[in-house]
């Protein structure tokens, strides 16, 4: 009985969604066939409830078909639960209270990313690399629900972790605490004449955040600012106009929003006067900094006021609105393009025309359209993401590197050479050409592989000629290519030395020094850092750029 009155209950849930959709005037004439396609999905969601062979799980199948539906979307349309779309609120507010470090849940184990100085994992003794495997008695491998919520609480409430590290295990206690998360971890002066701010995240605090820290750097001498956006994901698109406005006057187009869906068509000006008139910028992003941070850059760009410096952003030109759903449950959904002042869209893959694969098709360059910007004419382009004005090597991902991210091998790497070296200051940390061998070497045994497009399209010629059955015929060419791609792989990852040991080093110095350590190391070495400050430091150069 307590099972027909549960699919009851959720069989209402989509009924009361069908009232919903018949509100929205972007449905025009489809009203009948999304009535249609609800009822049907509501008697068949009903009749495998009441009559499959097992005992079903009603909340697993709708995940399952909420799932299946978004699938076919692009990325950024999700689902949320309650438990993320707390998570969210706590991104925009930039505050939560826990243990104050960065993690990564994985299947048996919630692994610390970074612990941020003077927080309760610092304090404890945690560091980068250690694997938490209980938490107040409950074992992570056996925990079905997101086991990073378990980390967080009331603050002052104790918990005690059980964690691994370096084959050794460990428990300790700590207490929860408020952490305020910075949109703004960082600012400094790089030279006499140049301040650095690092932007992380459009939270609500960016726009303020940046503003005090520029004007504490034209206290202490700044005539000229760095602006960080590498690995700056986003957020908050107001955010994204406010942080434009200290550079650009009142009454200025930074973007605009287009959509099916009129109301979402939009246009965002500037409203306040430009806090830091006629001071040069210099913006650095890499292929990390999307959405909100292209917003920035790319009307920077545009209104010929700042000298973008790096590796083409990532290429996210879409905007996200959540909308309420029961239970304190949302979907987020892209409800619209955004386009910089130019009029370019820098959204790089096309998520709705698809490869055989079922895999995004990114713009082509050779597709690429070409814009001007607002006040000199320059020369600028839609279709992939910002291209910056100064391209440095070492700043762009290539697909061996971002595999080797993905696999983790350089922060685990960076583990191991922590164990193994103890350094007394910032300025002894520089990784050789034999720190780079052994990493070399290291992934080797380790076992690192990932798969080219080469490979992947030879393997699919393979399996047909295996079903024509002319494998025989072809196996031992089919091997020979296959050694001379490993061959090319391991000649690749010779060839990227210097991005990898730039991403090598960051990951080191933070073992050590903590992310403060990391951006007072590279305000002296980082190349993308370099390139700013000497195109700022040559007015020349500058001015030749932007005009």
């Amino acid at each position: 009985m307590s099972k027909r009155i549960n699919i009851k209950r959720q069989i209402l849930l989509p009924i009361a969604a069908a009232g919903l959709l018949f509100t929205t005037a972007s449905f025009q004439n489809d009203f009948f066939e999304i009535a249609k396609q609800i009822e049907i999905f509501t008697e068949m969601y009903k009749q495998l409830n009441m009559n499959y062979v097992d005992d079903t799980n009603p909340a697993e199948l709708m995940d399952n078909a909420i799932e299946g539906m978004l699938e076919g979307l692009d990325p950024y349309t999700v689902y949320w639960t309650e438990q993320e779309v707390e998570k969210s609120k706590i991104n925009r507010r930039g505050s939560y209270t826990g243990i104050g470090a960065n993690v990564r849940t994985k299947e048996n184990a919630i692994t610390i990313i970074e612990p941020w100085k003077d927080y309760p994992a610092d304090k404890a003794g945690l560091k980068a690399g250690d694997d938490i495997i209980e938490i107040d008695g409950i074992k992570i491998s056996e925990y079905k629900d997101n086991a990073g919520d378990l980390l967080q609480g009331s603050s002052g409430t104790e918990l005690t972790i059980t964690y691994t590290r370096q084959g050794k295990t460990i428990t300790t206690t700590l207490k929860r605490e408020g952490v305020e998360v910075n949109a703004v971890p960082f600012y400094e002066m790089a030279t006499p004449e140049i301040g650095y701010v690092v932007l992380s995240k459009f939270n609500e605090k960016a726009s303020k955040e940046t503003k005090a820290a520029i004007k504490e750097l034209k206290e202490k001498g700044a005539t000229k600012i760095i602006l960080d956006l590498r690995g700056n994901p986003g957020g908050l698109l107001s955010e994204a106009v406010n942080v434009s406005n200290l550079f650009i006057p009142k009454g200025k187009l930074i973007t605009s929003t287009q959509s099916v869906v009129t109301k979402y068509n939009r246009t965002y000006l500037t409203k306040r006067s430009e806090e830091f008139e006629g001071m040069p910028v210099a913006v650095l992003i890499n292929g990390r900094s999307a959405s909100a941070s292209e917003i920035v850059s790319g009307s920077l760009q545009d209104y010929d006021r700042a000298v973008i410096v790096g590796a083409r952003s990532f290429g996210k030109g879409l905007v996200q609105r959540p909308k309420p759903l029961s239970y304190g449950t949302q979907v987020k959904i892209t409800i619209s393009r955004y386009y910089t002042p130019s009029g370019r869209c820098i959204q790089a893959l096309d998520y709705w025309n698809r490869d055989e694969n079922g895999d995004a098709v990114r713009t082509k360059k050779e597709n690429y359209k070409a814009f001007k910007t607002v006040n000199s004419g320059r020369t600028v382009y839609d279709g992939g993401g910002v291209e910056p004005d100064i391209k440095i090597e070492s700043a762009a991902y290539s697909p061996i590197t971002t595999a080797l991210l993905k696999e983790n091998s350089i922060f685990d790497y960076a583990t191991a050479y922590y164990y193994k070296h103890q350094f007394n200051s910032l300025d002894e940390i520089q990784i050789s050409d034999a720190d780079f061998q052994e990493f070399v070497s290291w992934i080797e045994k380790r076992g690192f592989e990932f798969e080219t497009v080469t490979e992947s399209a030879f393997a699919k010629a393979y399996q047909a000629a295996t079903n024509e059955e002319l494998d025989d015929d072809i196996k031992t060419s089919y091997n020979s290519m296959l050694e001379a791609i490993k061959k090319a792989k391991k000649k690749e990852v010779v060839d990227k030395k210097a991005e990898i040991k730039s991403l090598l080093t960051d990951e080191i110095v933070k073992r050590y020094f903590y992310k403060e350590g990391l951006y007072n190391h590279q305000i002296k070495y980082n190349p993308e850092i370099r390139a700013a400050i000497e195109v700022l430091n040559d007015e020349g150069k500058y001015q030749r750029i932007l005009k």
